[in-house]
C-alpha cells in the first residue's frame, strides 16, 4: 500500500493532553499505510511543541487562528497532497490495520466517496458512540440518528450492525473521503463552524450520485463531547440553527416549505421543554439559533440552488420517509432494528 495514498489528518485546538493520549495510537495503528498530519487550529496551549518534539514522524500544519471544526478542515486539506483523506478527531483511538477495511471497501466500490468506521465508545468500549455509531441517517425533517443510536439511546454493540451498508451520513470523528469527491463537492460549509457540517456534506454527495457507507470491520474508540458537552447551550444553538441550514440547503422544491413549517413548531417545541425544566440557558439558544437562520438565509440562496441544479437525486440512500420523534416518543422504539 502507497504510503502517500493515504493521509490521515487531525484537527487539533488546545488539545496537548489529547495529543499525548491518543496520537501514539494513530501514529502505530496508521504505519505504513498513511501520513499523519495534525491541522492545529490557532492553539493557545503547547499542543504545537508536544507535537513537533514527541512526535516528529507527524507532520505539523499550523493554521493561524481557530476556524472550527468547517473551516479548519477546508484550510488544512488545502495543504495535503493525498488520494484519500481520514478526517479523525484529536479523541479517536484506533487499532492496527484500521484503514485497511476502509480502503478495500472504496476500492472496490468505485461509486462510494466516503466511509466511516464502525464508532465505539472510549469509556464504554462494548457500546456504540453517539456520534457516529455504525453509519448514520436523518428522518424526513432533518433529524439525524444511527445504527446503534437513536435519540439519547445508544446500544451495546452485540454485532447485530457488523454488516457494511450504504448511510445517509458517515460521522465526522472517523471519516475517510476521496479527494476528488472532496474537492467536487466543496468540502465541509465553513458557516457551520462545528456539528452536523459532516450530515450537510454527505447529503451533497448522496445527491450528486456518490456513495456513503458505513464499514464495521474497521473499529475506532472515541471519547466524544471533548470541545462541547451535551446540554452545552453552544451545542445546542449550532445543532438547531446548523439543522436548518442543512434543511434549507438541501431540501427539494416540493418538502422545503411543509418540512420547515412543522420544523417552526417543533423547535420552539423543544424550546419549551428546557423552559419547563428550568434550562432556560439552552431554551434561548433554541430562539437564537431560529433567529440566527433567519438571518443567515438570503445569503444562502446560491447555494441552495447549485445543490439542487447538481443533483441526481432528490432521495439518496438513508434518507427515511418517517418521523424519528414519532417513533421514539409515541411509538416507544428506542433501537435501530425497530425502526
Amino acid at each position: 500500500m502507497d504510503k502517500k495514498r493515504i493521509a490521515v489528518v487531525i484537527l487539533n485546538w488546545n488539545g496537548a493532553d489529547m495529543m499525548r493520549r491518543f496520537l501514539p495510537s494513530v501514529v502505530e495503528g496508521s504505519r505504513g499505510e498513511a501520513e499523519v498530519v495534525v491541522a492545529d487550529n490557532g492553539s493557545t496551549d503547547d499542543s504545537c511543541r508536544v507535537v513537533a518534539e514527541e512526535f516528529p514522524e507527524v507532520r505539523l500544519l499550523r493554521l493561524p487562528e481557530n476556524y472550527g471544526f468547517a473551516e479548519g478542515y477546508n484550510r488544512a486539506l488545502a495543504e495535503v497532497d493525498a488520494e484519500v483523506y481520514v478526517l479523525l478527531n484529536s479523541d479517536v483511538e484506533v487499532e492496527r490495520g484500521w484503514l485497511v477495511p476502509l480502503l478495500a471497501y472504496l476500492d472496490a466500490h468505485p461509486e462510494v466517496a466516503a466511509v466511516q468506521p464502525k464508532l465505539l465508545s472510549h469509556a464504554e468500549p462494548g457500546r456504540f458512540e453517539y456520534a457516529g455509531a455504525a453509519g448514520g441517517f436523518i428522518d424526513r425533517y432533518g433529524y439525524p440518528y444511527c445504527r446503534g443510536r437513536l435519540m439519547a439511546e445508544v446500544e451495546a454493540d452485540e454485532g447485530q450492525y457488523d454488516d457494511p451498508v450504504p448511510v445517509f451520513w458517515a460521522t465526522g470523528a472517523a471519516l475517510m473521503v476521496r479527494a476528488a469527491d472532496w474537492r467536487a463537492a466543496g468540502g465541509l460549509d465553513g458557516r457551520f463552524f462545528a456539528h452536523q457540517e459532516e450530515i450537510d456534506f454527505c447529503w451533497r454527495l448522496g445527491a450528486r450520485g456518490r456513495g456513503v457507507a458505513c464499514v464495521p470491520q474497521s473499529r475506532v474508540w472515541h471519547v466524544g463531547g471533548a470541545s462541547l458537552e451535551q446540554g452545552n447551550p453552544r451545542k445546542t444553538f449550532l445543532n438547531f440553527r446548523n439543522n436548518l441550514v442543512m434543511l434549507y440547503k438541501n431540501l427539494p422544491e416540493r418538502r422545503l416549505r411543509p418540512v420547515m413549517r412543522l420544523r417552526f413548531w417543533l423547535d420552539y417545541l423543544a424550546a419549551f421543554r428546557f423552559l419547563l425544566a428550568g434550562d432556560f440557558a439552552n431554551a434561548a439558544a433554541v430562539r437564537r439559533a431560529r433567529r440566527e437562520f433567519g438571518r443567515m438565509r438570503p445569503g444562502l440562496r446560491d447555494d441552495r440552488e447549485r445543490n439542487l441544479r447538481l443533483a441526481v437525486t432528490d432521495r439518496p440512500a438513508g434518507l427515511a420517509d418517517f418521523s424519528l420523534l414519532a417513533a421514539y416518543y409515541l411509538k416507544g422504539k428506542k433501537r435501530f432494528s425497530q425502526l
